[in-house]
C-alpha cells in the first residue's frame, strides 16, 4: 500500500461474484409472460420448501429464566438517524481496485461529486423527482482486462466535508455514509462441444483437435448501468435488534446512540444479457450512475433480494441451483422485464392464476394417488399406460440428470419416477424370486396380472389400443430420429437418444390418453375414470387456455396449448354419451347392479323376518284377544263384497 492509500472501514459487503454462465439455445425460447408464469410458480414451491426447512431448523423459543435475564438487562438505547431531514450532504464516488482501500491523493480515481444534496428531498434533480444522473467512461486497465476487479465506493457526507482522512475537510469523527460495490461481475463462458453424429472420422478429428484445449472459462463481464439509493427514513433502530439483512448496512456510533446514513448500491435492474466480456478490445467502459432516494419498503425489497444472492454462493444455494446458474439468471431476466413492462392489473391477475394453478396440481396430485390407493378393480383401465408412463418418466428424469437444470427439477422429476414406479404394483402382481438373481446380485422380477384386468375384456382393448397407437407412433419416431440426426448436433449418441426421445414424448405426449379413450369407447362407460383427478387437470388445462389468447406468442405454441383440450372434450362426451351404465365398477369397487342387488337382498331378509313371526293376515306384534276380533271379522268380509258385486251386476 502507497502513502496515498487510505483504507476506509467498510461498512457493507459486496455481492458474491457467482460463476453463472451464458449457453445457447437451439430451441425457440418461450416468451417473457411464459417465464415469468412459470417462474412464479416455481417461487411458490420454493417459499414453501424454504419455510419447511426453515421451521424444521427454527431454534426453540427461550425459557423463563432467559426471559427474566433479557427483562432485567434494562431497556435498549434506540439510535438517531445522523443525517435529519432537510440536511444539505454531499455525494463523493470513488474508483479503486482494492476492496477496502482508497486512493484519494489520485484525483482521476473520483468519477462523481455530486454536491448541494438535502436529505429527504424527493423534488429537486433535472427532472423533478430527486434522481440525478452522471455519464462517463472508465479507462480498462490492464489489471481489469485480464480477469481483475474494480470497485466503486460511494460517501455520503454534511456538505463541504470530505472522506479523505488526510483532508481538513474530513468528515467530523468519521461520521459518513459507505458503500463499496464490486464493478464488475464474473460469468462462466461454456464451450460448445455438440457435434454432428454422422460426421466422417476426419470431421470428428478436427473438431475433438479443434476444442482439446477449450475449457470453460469464467471471464469478468461489466454493465454499463449502476444506481445509488441513499435510504430516506428516521425509524429509531435498536443496536442488536436489527433484523437481517439490514443489519448489514445500518452502522451504529457513539455508542449505539446514532446510525449512519444508509448507502445502498443497486444493480437488481441490470440484465444478464446486457453484460459484455471485458478484454482487450474494450479499452474503454461506459458507465452511468444514478443517485436516488430510496424508501424503506423498496430497500427491504432490494435487500432481501441481494440476501438471496448471497445465500446462492453457499452449500444450500449452489445444490438449489445445481448446474444451471444460466437457467437462473434467464428466470431472473423474465421475471425483471414482465415487472417492468407488463400492465400491473394483467400482473396481479397472472400472480393469482399462478397460485390457482399450482392449488389445482397439488389437488391432482392428491386426487391421483387416492385414486390408485384405493382401487379394487382395474376393469376399464388401461395398464399398459401405467408402464409407458413409467418409461417416459424415466426418460425425461435421464435427460434433466444429462442435461444442466436446477436443483427443484431433478427433485420434482424423480418424485414423479417414484410414483409411477409405486403405480405398477397396484395394476399388477410383482413377485420376487430370491431364488434366480441377475447377476448373482439382484432378485429376478416377474409381473402378473391381477384377475379384474385379465378375467375382464379390458386387457384385450388395451392391447389392441397400443397396437393402433404403434402405428401411428413409430413412423413419427422413425422420422423425427433422421431429421434430428441429420441436422442437429449432439455431444453424443447417449444425449442425442435422450433428446431425440423427450422431445419425441414433449411433442406427442398427450396421445398416450388415446389407448384409455379406446377402451371407453368398447366398454361404452366411463365409470371407471378418476373424474376428481381428471377435473382438476382440465382447469389446468383451461388456464392454460387462457394464457395462450392473452399472452403474446408464437403459432405454435398456441397450437401446443390446445392439444390436451381435444383429449378431454373426447373424455367429456364419452361421459355425456354413457352417463348411466349399471354394469360397470366405480373407482371404489361397486356397480349399480351390485348396489340394487344389495338393496333387494336386504329388502328380501326383511320381509322373511316380518313373515316369520306373524300370523296370517295379522302382524306379529298383535294381542291375543286383537287376533281372534281379526278372526271373527274375515269370514264377513267375503259376502259383503259379493253383495256389492251382485248389486253392480243387476
Amino acid at each position: 500500500m502507497s502513502n496515498n492509500d487510505v483504507a476506509v472501514p467498510a461498512t457493507g459487503e459486496a455481492p458474491v461474484a457467482g460463476a453463472e454462465g451464458q449457453q445457447q439455445q437451439q430451441q425457440q425460447q418461450p416468451t417473457r409472460m411464459e417465464s415469468f408464469f412459470a417462474m412464479t410458480k416455481s417461487l411458490i414451491l420454493r417459499a414453501l420448501i424454504i419455510y419447511f426447512v426453515s421451521s424444521f431448523f427454527r431454534r426453540p423459543q427461550p425459557n423463563a429464566s432467559q426471559d427474566n435475564a433479557v427483562a432485567n438487562a434494562g431497556p435498549k438505547i434506540t439510535a438517531w438517524n445522523f443525517f435529519e431531514n432537510g440536511t444539505d450532504f454531499d455525494l463523493h464516488v470513488w474508483l479503486s481496485e482494492e476492496p477496502d482501500v482508497v486512493n484519494f491523493q489520485q484525483k482521476a480515481n473520483l468519477l462523481w461529486l455530486q454536491e448541494d444534496l438535502t436529505y429527504g428531498d424527493w423534488i429537486s434533480g433535472p427532472t423533478g423527482n430527486g434522481i440525478y444522473t452522471h455519464n462517463l467512461k472508465i479507462k480498462a486497465s490492464s489489471h481489469l482486462m485480464n480477469n481483475g476487479s474494480v470497485y466503486l465506493h460511494a460517501f455520503v457526507t454534511r456538505a463541504g466535508e470530505s472522506p479523505d482522512p488526510k483532508s481538513p475537510k474530513y468528515s467530523r469523527n468519521g461520521h459518513m455514509g459507505h458503500q463499496q460495490h464490486q464493478l464488475n461481475k464474473y460469468k462462466k463462458l461454456r464451450v460448445n462441444r455438440n457435434y454432428n453424429l454422422l460426421a466422417s472420422e476426419k470431421e470428428k478429428l478436427e473438431h475433438e483437435l479443434k476444442h482439446a484445449n477449450l475449457k470453460d472459462q469464467i471471464v469478468s463481464h461489466w454493465h454499463p448501468n449502476l444506481t445509488i439509493n441513499l435510504v430516506v427514513d428516521q425509524t429509531n433502530w435498536a443496536q442488536g435488534s436489527v433484523p437481517a439483512p439490514l443489519d448489514e448496512y445500518v452502522k451504529f456510533v457513539d455508542g449505539g446512540k446514532t446510525y449512519l446514513p444508509i448507502v445502498f448500491v443497486n444493480d437488481y435492474w441490470n440484465l444478464q444479457r446486457e453484460y459484455q466480456p471485458i478484454n482487450q478490445t474494450t479499452p474503454e467502459l461506459d458507465l452511468q450512475l444514478t443517485f436516488q432516494p430510496l424508501g424503506m419498503f423498496k430497500w427491504q425489497l432490494y435487500a432481501a433480494k441481494q440476501m438471496k444472492s448471497k445465500w446462492a454462493g453457499n452449500m444450500l444455494g449452489e445444490i438449489m441451483a445445481a448446474g444451471a446458474p444460466e437457467e437462473s439468471d434467464e428466470d431472473q431476466d423474465s421475471l425483471k422485464e414482465t415487472l417492468l413492462d407488463t400492465n400491473i392489473y394483467l400482473l396481479g391477475i397472472t400472480v393469482a392464476v399462478s397460485i390457482l394453478h399450482s392449488v389445482f396440481e397439488l389437488l391432482a396430485f392428491k386426487n391421483d394417488i387416492q385414486f390408485w390407493n384405493n382401487r379394487q378393480s382395474l376393469e376399464g383401465l388401461s395398464v399398459r399406460s401405467v408402464f409407458f408412463g413409467v418409461f417416459q418418466s424415466l426418460i425425461i428424469l435421464l435427460y434433466v440428470l444429462d442435461n444442466e437444470t436446477n436443483f427443484m427439477i431433478r427433485v420434482s422429476c424423480f418424485v414423479g419416477l417414484g410414483i409411477e414406479v409405486w403405480k405398477i404394483h397396484k395394476v399388477v402382481d410383482v413377485n420376487y424370486n430370491n431364488q434366480q438373481k441377475v447377476l448373482g446380485i439382484f432378485p429376478r422380477i416377474s409381473f402378473k396380472d391381477k384377475g379384474s384386468y385379465s378375467e375382464s375384456s379390458t386387457k384385450e382393448y388395451d392391447k389392441l389400443a397400443f397396437k393402433y397407437l404403434g402405428w401411428a407412433c413409430f413412423p413419427l419416431l422413425i422420422g423425427y430420429f433422421v431429421y434430428s440426426l441429420l441436422y442437429n448436433e449432439h455431444k453424443g449418441w447417449y444425449s442425442f437418444v435422450l433428446n431425440m426421445l423427450y422431445s419425441f414424448l414433449l411433442t406427442f405426449g398427450f396421445i398416450l390418453m388415446t389407448p384409455q379413450l379406446f377402451i371407453n369407447y368398447k366398454l361404452k362407460s366411463v365409470a371407471h375414470l378418476p373424474w376428481r383427478m381428471m377435473t382438476y387437470k382440465f382447469l389446468n388445462t383451461f388456464i392454460d387456455d387462457i394464457f395462450a389468447f392473452v399472452i403474446k406468442m408464437p403459432t405454435m405454441y398456441r397450437i401446443g396449448c390446445f392439444r390436451d383440450d381435444i383429449i378431454f372434450f373426447v373424455f367429456l362426451y364419452q361421459r355425456w354419451q354413457y352417463r348411466v351404465d349399471l354394469k360397470r365398477v366405480n373407482e371404489f369397487g361397486f356397480s349399480g347392479e351390485m348396489e340394487e342387488q344389495a338393496a333387494n337382498k336386504r329388502q328380501q331378509l326383511e320381509g322373511e323376518k316380518s313373515a316369520a313371526g306373524s300370523i296370517e293376515g295379522v302382524p306379529n306384534n298383535t294381542t291375543e284377544a286383537e287376533t281372534a276380533t281379526a278372526t271373527k271379522a274375515t269370514p264377513n268380509a267375503t259376502p259383503t263384497k259379493k253383495t256389492a258385486a251382485q248389486k253392480k251386476k243387476d
